[in-house]
């Protein structure tokens, strides 16, 4: 049923889904957008802002864009120029499929794997075959693992049922995943000596911390800040003072016993608060 005045983003991608030997045309749509605040250069003294020239790096000078294509470095200062001529001779089911690989459990994936989220529509002629994939993720708890070509790169994808559609999220590769291991020398970090009381006094902090996954209990209250003190300084109006960062705790026991105390006043006001 289509909505009254509704008008569709422009879709980013067209292709099919290959199920088997099931094909399932879909249309993808960025599933979130960002909300961060855009801030711009601009000359100090009368506020003008500032543009960027794109320039010869041995020369400097201007470059129309006409003129500028895309390349590659083979080796250092040796450059493969690459037009979308031929990019389209690429193989077009491996650019326009999303080729599942296997299924899996989601909870086999760890998130740090997780890249950008999508959302895959059907196209006229594919609904059916759509919902039949989109049942079938819901009823059997399992994720499909694909690969998909994504502006010009081959992602590994996980696509997973959500409320009552598809979502594809792309994914890196195990090469891409940076262990720990590799960001440092010392690992002494991983045998540092906790004591039991501690352990337990924390795992009483978890637990006084946990609750259900809401997403629209958290804001950017630092955006909503951030703001503020824009507007306040558009209108001329004085800042506030700087906030005095409070007293590093040294000693860990306690602040995990003034962290496990201040939770519990916490909890009990919430369900006062709820009672009455």
């Amino acid at each position: 049923m289509e909505r009254h005045g509704f008008v569709a983003p422009r879709s980013l991608w067209t292709g099919s889904i290959s199920f088997g030997l099931v094909s399932i045309p879909v249309r993808m749509f960025a599933a979130t957008e960002s909300k961060e605040l855009r801030f711009h250069f601009v000359e100090k003294h009368d506020l003008a802002p500032v543009g960027y020239d794109k320039v010869r790096r041995d020369t400097g000078e201007h470059v129309d864009p006409a003129d500028i294509v895309r390349a590659f470095e083979i080796e250092k200062g040796r450059f493969v120029p690459l037009e979308a001529e031929d990019l389209d001779r690429l193989d077009v089911e491996l650019t326009h499929g999303i080729d599942i690989c296997d299924f899996v459990e989601l909870e086999e994936i760890d998130p740090i794997f997780f890249r950008q989220a999508y959302h895959l529509v059907p196209q006229p002629a594919g609904e059916k075959p759509y919902r039949l994939l989109t049942r079938a993720l819901e009823e059997t708890g399992r994720v499909g693992i694909a690969k998909v070509v994504i502006r010009n790169k081959q992602h590994l994808a996980c696509l997973r049922p959500l409320d009552g559609a598809l979502v594809i999220e792309t994914m890196y590769y195990a090469d891409e995943v940076r262990k720990p291991e590799s960001l440092t020398d010392d690992l002494s970090w991983r045998d540092a000596d906790v004591r039991k009381a501690e352990v337990d006094m924390a795992k009483s902090l978890v637990e006084n911390l946990t609750a259900s996954f809401d997403p629209e209990k958290y804001t950017d209250t630092y955006r909503s800040e951030l703001m503020e003190l824009i507007r306040q300084k558009a209108e001329g109006v004085p800042l506030p003072q700087e906030r005095e960062q409070e007293a590093e705790v040294v000693d860990l026991m306690q602040a995990l016993r003034e962290s496990v105390e201040r939770t519990k006043r916490g909890r009990k006001r919430s369900r006062a608060t709820k009672a009455s």
